[in-house]
């Protein structure tokens, strides 16, 4: 087997540029973690660069059969540590006991549920190093006063720092997308959780950006039942305007009403 056939179902774009490929890894700065998790490594252009650092344990998770065949055929070194499977089904406590830093190619159309998938285990991944569609990756490291910034964003930013680290052309993959890429780091802050009720800074993020255009004393009505919380001046604002601390804020004074809101715990 010399090749694998890039599938249009699994959104497969092979990246053939071994000099970028080893940039990305480069990219990889944890110190917390010996276990490193890769991504959907197709034919292993990342992972070649990654069995060659010391000190790492690297475990790949495929879910395309053909790409784990050849990854078996090429990469004997990887022993046992091939999980053929569906990332977004995995329960990575089975396989990490403790630390894993996580690196990848995303699919650009899953990407989103990667990170939703991965925040369960944010306490377990103190890095995250992934090349993603640009102009997603320039929305989850947006901060607040811009249009692209979101619910991914504040929610990724709650608990990672991001940084954008470059952008990668389409001509470096096999078939070229039909956007440009980029390069992100996330890194765990010390933040375990929210300075408020977790469950409820969730549905207020997600109620106020899902309405983006109006005041939050708009999006946010159905929560508000005291006039002295609705008339605080942080419910002018729209929520692209506020950041992490800004929406803590919101959630505590939303938490304090007196009479019961429209959230379900």
């Amino acid at each position: 087997m010399t090749i694998v056939k890039a599938k249009k179902s699994l959104g497969q774009h092979f990246l053939k540029d071994r000099n970028i490929a080893g940039k990305i890894v480069d990219s990889l700065q944890q110190s917390r973690a010996r276990d490193i998790l890769e991504i959907g490594p197709g034919m292993g252009i990342l992972t070649q660069f990654l069995l060659r650092k010391e000190g790492y344990r690297v475990t790949v998770v495929e879910i395309d059969r053909e790409s784990v065949d050849y990854l078996k055929a090429h990469y004997p070194q990887l022993e046992d540590r091939i999980i053929h499977g569906d990332f977004l089904r995995l329960d990575l406590k089975a396989h990490f006991d403790g630390p894993f830093a996580v690196i990848g190619n995303f699919p650009y159309y899953l990407s989103s549920q990667i990170f939703f998938h991965l925040l369960g285990y944010r306490d377990q991944v103190p890095e995250i190093v992934c090349m993603l569609q640009k102009e997603v990756a320039e929305r989850l490291c947006a901060g607040p006063g811009s249009k692209t910034y979101g619910i991914l964003s504040v929610i990724l930013q709650t608990y990672y720092d991001l940084e954008y680290l470059f952008t990668v052309s389409e001509h470096v993959f096999t078939p070229p997308p039909k956007v440009r890429s980029a390069v992100i780091r996330l890194t765990r802050n010390e933040r375990s959780r929210p300075d408020c009720d977790e469950s409820l800074y969730f549905a207020l993020i997600k109620a106020s950006f899902n309405q983006r255009r109006k005041t939050l004393r708009n999006s946010l009505k159905a929560f508000l039942t005291d006039e002295d919380v609705r008339s605080q001046a942080l419910f002018s604002k729209r929520p692209e305007q506020l950041g992490v601390t800004e929406f803590e804020c919101l959630t505590r004074l939303i938490g304090s009403q007196s009479k019961p809101h429209a959230y379900e715990r």
